[in-house]
């Protein structure tokens, strides 16, 4: 090096760089003495004025990436190769991801967090990107928990500021039925079971917009209804080998969870559609059930408008016509067999009615909750109504004596 720099020991100015060992070193070439000994990083303008470079302030400590963070940019990466997600996405999701992680909201959580939050990011990116992914996909590949997954995707959201779309019930029903295994033949499903999956998925669509149309998608999972919609299509395309497979065999045959509710909303379906069947007249002569009904849902769909309306305005004008049939002595035959024609039963009482006029409505106000009874008050309680005598002595108690008056008046002279 030039003769700028000093040996402090001899003074020499003979300083060269030994690159002898791992770090390269100052050492002055009369006296042997280290100029830069014990230096982890160094610049040209601090090697100048002999200055140590602490780990923090140098540029090793940004460049390196802590364990947690690598192993969750690999998660990432994995989890989007095995949903076959484009770079776009990817690159999205890693840049969700770092943000997420260096956020104090993120430093001190669990690993068990720390892995659903990959999950997290990427469901975030497919769900901007309008990708078909539903979030037990998610939990299924990462074996996580729905509902812990649930509040931390809902944390992301929060201290991220991301904004998110919701999904349509079209995609949702496309995405669901995608992980079916009842769309190819196989050793575990017999012929009679498979369907085609273009079918099935138009099918289903038509019962979830039958559903939403009827109040019972508001306000609720889609995914119990989303199951019972697949159900009750599967059933109609062949109903004659399918009928008597039952609902919990037909999610075992699908490879796919039965949610609780699903029984509710199989049920209500049910309901709605028998209450469809008993608006056509070709459907009025059969022994139309719950379990018979499937065999024509094609039609009622294909009419469905039309009998929506009628249901309305027949829910309407029942009361009306109940309370005509019962104000005339002449109608008790006839309004009897008119009912049970409205209703979808045969007047001799053979068959059972499907179900019961009344406007379409949520189901909320069809069956409210039950309110919690109060006690029962007290034969003594019952016989107080407020318009008693107040007795002198009890009189006395509400009035102020006159020491009362004047501690009241040195308290309301400090405020």
């Amino acid at each position: 090096m030039s003769g700028q720099r000093k040996c402090p020991d001899c003074g020499s100015s003979e300083i060269v760089e030994d690159a002898h060992y791992a770090q390269n070193q100052l050492v002055c070439a009369d006296c042997g003495f280290i100029l830069t000994e014990g230096l982890l990083t160094t610049t040209f303008q601090d090697e100048e004025h002999l200055q140590e470079v602490t780990y923090s302030r140098s540029t090793g400590q940004n460049e390196q990436l802590s364990r947690c963070k690598q192993r969750g940019i690999k998660r990432v990466q994995d989890l989007c190769k095995v949903l076959y997600l484009p770079a776009v996405f990817e690159e999205t999701a890693l840049a969700y991801f770092q943000r997420a992680i260096e956020h104090p909201s993120f430093h001190l959580v669990s690993l068990e967090k720390k892995e659903i939050l990959v999950g997290c990011c990427v469901f975030v990116t497919c769900r901007q990107h309008n990708w078909p992914l539903t979030m037990g996909t998610i939990c299924s590949l990462l074996y996580a928990d729905k509902e812990l997954f649930a509040s931390v995707y809902l944390c992301v959201l929060k201290e991220l500021e991301l904004d998110v779309p919701a999904l349509s019930l079209t995609d949702l029903v496309k995405t669901h039925l995608n992980s079916f295994k009842l769309f190819q033949s196989s050793a575990n499903i017999p012929a009679k079971f498979a369907e085609d999956k273009g079918k099935m998925v138009a099918r289903t669509i038509q019962i979830v917009e039958l559903a939403s149309e009827t109040w019972l998608v508001t306000g609720r999972h889609p995914i119990p209804i989303v199951t019972a919609a697949a159900y009750l299509a599967w059933q109609s395309l062949q109903p004659v080998g399918r009928l008597t497979c039952t609902f919990p065999r037909f999610c075992k045959l699908a490879g796919t969870d039965l949610p609780p509710p699903a029984h509710l909303r199989l049920k209500e379906l049910n309901d709605i559609l028998l209450r469809m069947a008993s608006q056509l007249a070709w459907l009025r002569v059969l022994n139309v059930d719950k379990k018979t009904v499937v065999k024509h849902i094609g039609d009622l769909l294909q009419h469905r408008h039309f009998l929506l309306k009628s249901s309305f305005s027949s829910g309407d004008s029942e009361d009306q016509s109940a309370t005509a049939a019962g104000n005339g002595p002449e109608s008790s035959p006839r309004a009897a067999g008119c009912s049970a024609r409205a209703e979808g039963c045969h007047p001799g009482g053979k068959q059972k009615c499907s179900s019961v006029q009344r406007p379409l409505l949520p189901p909320c106000l069809i069956n409210p909750r039950k309110r919690l009874r109060t006690a029962a008050l007290s034969p003594s309680d019952q016989a107080i109504t407020g318009d008693e005598a107040i007795s002198d002595s009890e009189i006395e108690q509400y009035l102020r004596s006159q020491e009362e008056m004047q501690e009241f008046s040195k308290a309301q002279a400090w405020h």
